[in-house]
């Protein structure tokens, strides 16, 4: 039988008293194309967590962002007194002016990046752009001519700055310690998600319930779908959509070009990935 507490939980509504609102604890700040959308899937199976349903963008469009904290509380979802609010919104990571706005509100809160491989990143995002003007009757331009412009990578192409995570990162730095930010490797949470969310879970101080069961691979789809007290969900359709085919010598410069820029987030956050 579910406790109220849980049907509570898995209601996923707004609000309607603020004073059952909480501002959130844990943001996910992005990244975009990284696993923003199965990172708060996963960790709203955790009994703690009242998750918001919809991306909020308050601290990033200065249309939501000058409502207010009000507004930005009634965007949240209902939560129990001993529950964590969170919310995710993947282009707060890229956007310059949102570090210091949610430092703001609160300098204590707990921060969630997800990163993947900068390439499949890049790819990610371009298939992303390709299936909304597709289903729009939009014109689209192939990948290789976004990527590459008179033989060299195209630095106007602003999916590669979304890929140039040093840069954002320092800017985060500026306002929060590394001990506030937990990276997630989005490879890894594809790959296999229980040992990613343990380590989430441990970064957020929660009591361990997340267990492997919560997870199982859906052959069908091709990637892990979620088991919740006898409830089975995957992720949505757009999800895990097959990149486009790169020639390999457009592939290879892309590899060349994330090279140093790689190096250097690692030397930021303390820790590498298994990138390019």
């Amino acid at each position: 039988m579910q406790t109220n507490k849980t049907v509570a939980k898995r209601a996923d509504l707004l609000c309607f008293s603020l004073s059952a609102c909480q501002l959130p604890k844990i943001i996910i700040i992005g990244v975009r194309k990284g696993g923003t959308r199965a990172l708060i899937e996963m960790l709203s199976l955790h009994s703690a967590v009242a998750a918001a349903e919809n991306e909020v963008h308050f601290f990033d469009w200065e249309s939501h962002f000058q409502k207010g904290l009000p507004w930005y509380l009634s965007q949240m979802p209902y939560a129990f007194p001993d529950q964590l609010t969170v919310e995710k919104t993947p282009a707060y990571f890229t956007s310059s002016k949102v570090p210091k706005r949610i430092h703001q509100m609160n300098p204590d809160i707990k921060l969630l990046l997800i990163l993947r491989d900068p390439t499949e990143r890049v790819l990610s995002d371009y298939t992303q752009v390709f299936y909304n003007r597709l289903q729009k009757h939009k014109r689209y331009q192939p990948i290789e001519s976004v990527l590459v412009k008179d033989g060299e990578i195209n630095l106007g192409y602003k999916a590669l700055n979304r890929s140039l995570y040093y840069m954002h990162m320092q800017n985060w730095l500026r306002y929060f310690p590394m001990e506030s930010i937990h990276v997630v490797d989005g490879d890894e949470l594809i790959r296999d998600p229980f040992p990613e969310m343990k380590k989430v879970e441990r970064f957020l101080q929660l009591e361990p319930q997340i267990k492997a069961s919560n997870f199982y691979f859906n052959k069908t789809k091709g990637f892990y779908c979620l088991r919740d007290h006898g409830r089975e969900r995957c992720l949505h359709d757009s999800k895990g959509r097959a990149h486009p085919h790169v020639a390999p010598a457009i592939l290879q410069k892309l590899y060349q070009f994330f090279h140093e820029p790689n190096k250097r987030f690692f030397e930021l956050v303390g820790r590498t990935f298994n990138w390019n």
